[in-house]
């Protein structure tokens, strides 16, 4: 993935430097921002006086019937989705095969995963304008297992045009290298976090699934600094492995460090979208000032 210019670079010059002539050579106290973050997507910096921007406003994205991803709430016969989850064929975190933990996953092209049937897939409409998400995100589900235990993982990626051409933000940096893999429909992870299904109400005090009732399970991700570009498309992915990133749960209430191999169960998991249990993600969305 390439960000149009070296921020190692920028950070180093113009926060770093500034910072040690100051403290080791008693140059002017350079007075940084409350707040030095680099927006992706956008592929600038920016100086804030607050974390997330004072202006910024609480939304959410929805999950709808048939795939749909939107900013309205489901309807009453929004229904549900479901998917068979086998810990012995996890959902990997990459498409290649790699040894260790390559860097490349944390951009990584979700086409892969969105194709298998244990992989839950939600979009939005092309964006007619520039959406900037800056801020903490809020996955929220109301989900059922017919196990006792489960993982939920939330993915939010940038969906971009079939006819995308590098670049496709302002020019600044220095001159773009020939890409070596294609963008068009490319499906960049920029977020993603897991939830153990037993930790859902505490961290300490784990709580078993009622087979096939219907729970609730939020928690926080990381924040996010990211501006999906017009044209683009928000993409949600639900699943409930991510493998090794996370370790393999056996979908059975337990110590999963004691489990054995006849432990680990097959289970069908439930992601309900209507108006009585709507599954979203909260996130706070921000027109930056140029």
């Amino acid at each position: 993935m390439r960000f149009g210019a070296d921020t190692s670079e920028w950070f180093q010059r113009e926060v770093l430097l500034p910072f040690f002539m100051h403290h080791l050579k008693e140059t002017r106290d350079p007075v940084p921002a409350k707040v030095t973050v680099f927006e992706t997507g956008a592929n600038r910096w920016h100086r804030l006086a607050a974390w997330p921007p004072k202006d910024a406003k609480d939304t959410k994205f929805y999950l709808q019937p048939d795939g749909h991803l939107s900013f309205t709430p489901p309807s009453p016969d929004g229904g549900a989705d479901a998917f068979i989850s086998d810990p012995a064929k996890p959902v990997p975190f990459i498409e290649q095969v790699a040894i260790g933990m390559p860097k490349e996953y944390m951009t990584a092209d979700q086409r892969f995963a969105g194709r298998r049937p244990d992989v839950l897939v939600f979009r939005t409409d092309v964006l007619p304008s520039d959406l900037t998400l800056a801020g903490p995100l809020h996955p929220e589900l109301f989900v059922a297992t017919t196990g006792t235990d489960a993982d939920w993982v939330v993915k939010l990626i940038d969906v971009y045009p079939d006819d995308f051409k590098n670049p496709d933000f302002e020019a600044g940096g220095p001159a773009w290298e020939p890409t070596p893999n294609p963008m068009g429909g490319y499906q960049q992870l920029v977020r993603g976090e897991v939830m153990r299904g037993k930790f859902r109400d505490s961290l300490s005090t784990p709580v078993p699934f009622a087979p096939s009732q219907p729970t609730r399970v939020a928690w926080a991700m990381n924040d996010i600094f990211h501006t999906f570009k017009k044209g683009h498309r928000v993409m949600i992915q639900v699943q409930s492995t991510w493998f090794p990133l996370m370790d393999r749960n056996p979908q059975v209430f337990m110590d999963i460090n004691q489990a054995k191999l006849e432990d680990y169960k097959k289970a069908t998991h439930t992601v309900f979208h209507d108006a009585a249990r709507p599954s979203g993600i909260g996130f706070e969305v921000w027109s930056p000032r140029d």
